[in-house]
């Protein structure tokens, strides 16, 4: 059974079927932490924080959001159930098909945005390294050739690619990237004058806790994910140690490295640009590509676990391969870059739902019985009110960020209607 990773989604994975230790969760959580996407957002903080407020927002919203991520993950290796198995035991069987097909629409986005980023830079490689100028029908075989790559992924074994291959080749190569672009970097901003890069001010864009909020978006888009994961985790502890540490270290290392790379650069250039430009930047950004992949795989098996919850007839295999194609398909049609503001609005909907996933189970909820309600009410109900809360938040009082205190409140609202439930 454990050859084929047909787990179903709402069952618990079982003890002896449990595989993943602290350095395959940590190795797992590291490499999908590493992104392009990640870097980009990155480069959104400056310059509108000054580049010490910026590393400052980056190291505390990178160790709260992952350690929220870390918290999940506990969860679902504590209970065995995946992130759709969490989903039904706190909001009801029928209630919970709502969320989980969110999430579906959510990974179906981020898989199709996977694909558009990995085409655009292996359109600039190609670019650089063989002088062919991008072209429509450039754009379509390399939208193509990732998407085919990303369904060949969906017929192996989860578990034999997060043990086998991530760990023991992925791993090292992302690092080694990572270090060269930082080394080249790095370099550059103490050639123009490290002291005038460090002491930067902001242009007064955005406030430091806006800024932690947009650091804490990306561990928080993978929170309707870490489940599906980190249920194949041997004990909880070393889940939420291995979880919490490697995407902490990436999501950091990323973040930095995108305030970098545009502090450095020429205003205009984009990111792919500035590091195909970098010496050597060649061979990292294509180790980057790579290791995007590996993020867009992330989406399509957490996506298909969630579709067989909703549709067990289908293996999560068989859903797996259905998605991949889609998002190849999406990503050849949609215009994805006018998509990415309603990616980043969806989180709006999983704060607050993780906000009452924890609210209910951690901290010893996972010891109560499940309820065998279709409909959890007052779960729902602060659910919806947390959503209207991050709205409201976003829109009147932007400067304070929403993502903490929508969380602080769905949480103590999910803690206490607990004794009622």
């Amino acid at each position: 059974m454990a050859h084929h990773d047909n787990f179903s989604a709402l069952t618990p994975v079982s003890p002896d079927a449990r595989v993943f230790d602290a350095s395959a969760h940590r190795s797992l959580w590291f490499s999908l932490g590493v992104g392009l996407l990640v870097m980009q957002v990155g480069a959104y903080l400056v310059p509108a924080v000054g580049t010490q407020d910026a590393l400052l927002a980056i190291v505390l919203g990178s160790i709260l959001g992952a350690g929220l991520l870390a918290w999940a993950a506990k969860l679902g290796c504590d209970s065995g159930l995946s992130s759709a198995g969490l989903m039904h035991r706190v909001f009801g069987s029928a209630f919970a098909r709502l969320p989980v097909l969110l999430n579906i629409i959510q990974l179906l986005g981020w898989t199709t945005f996977e694909l558009v980023i990995m085409r655009e830079g292996t359109q600039a490689i190609v670019a650089q390294a063989l002088g062919w100028p991008p072209s429509q029908a450039g754009l379509v075989w390399a939208t193509l050739l990732w998407g085919g790559v990303l369904t060949l992924l969906m017929m192996g074994s989860m578990l034999t690619l997060v043990r086998k291959f991530v760990r023991r080749f992925g791993l090292p190569l992302v690092v080694l990237s990572l270090m060269w672009l930082t080394w080249q970097f790095g370099s550059l901003a103490i050639d123009k004058g490290f002291g005038a890069f460090w002491q930067r001010p902001g242009n007064g864009g955005m406030g430091f806790w806006a800024a932690i909020d947009l650091v804490i978006a990306m561990p928080v888009s993978w929170l309707p994910l870490v489940a599906d994961y980190a249920r194949h985790g041997i004990n909880g502890r070393s889940t939420l140690r291995g979880t919490w540490l490697g995407y902490a270290l990436a999501n950091t290392w990323c973040y930095a490295l995108g305030v970098l790379v545009v502090s450095v650069s020429a205003p205009d250039a984009s990111l792919v640009t500035a590091l195909l430009v970098a010496q050597g930047g060649l061979l990292a950004l294509g180790l980057i590509l790579l290791d995007e992949l590996d993020n867009a795989y992330g989406d399509v098996y957490s996506a298909a676990v969630s579709g067989n919850s909703l549709l067990s007839r289908v293996s999560v295999r068989a859903w797996g391969l259905t998605i991949a194609l889609v998002c190849t398909g999406l990503a050849l049609v949609l215009p994805m870059h006018e998509l990415e503001p309603f990616l980043l609005k969806l989180s709006s909907i999983f704060v607050p739902l993780y906000g009452v996933i924890l609210g209910r189970l951690a901290l010893g909820g996972l010891a109560r019985p499940a309820s065998e309600r279709r409909v959890d009410w007052a779960a729902a109900a602060i659910w919806v009110l947390g959503v209207a809360l991050f709205q409201a938040l976003n829109a009147w009082a932007p400067q304070w960020g929403a993502s903490l205190p929508v969380l602080a409140v769905t949480f103590a609202l999910a803690r206490l209607t607990q004794a009622k439930a």
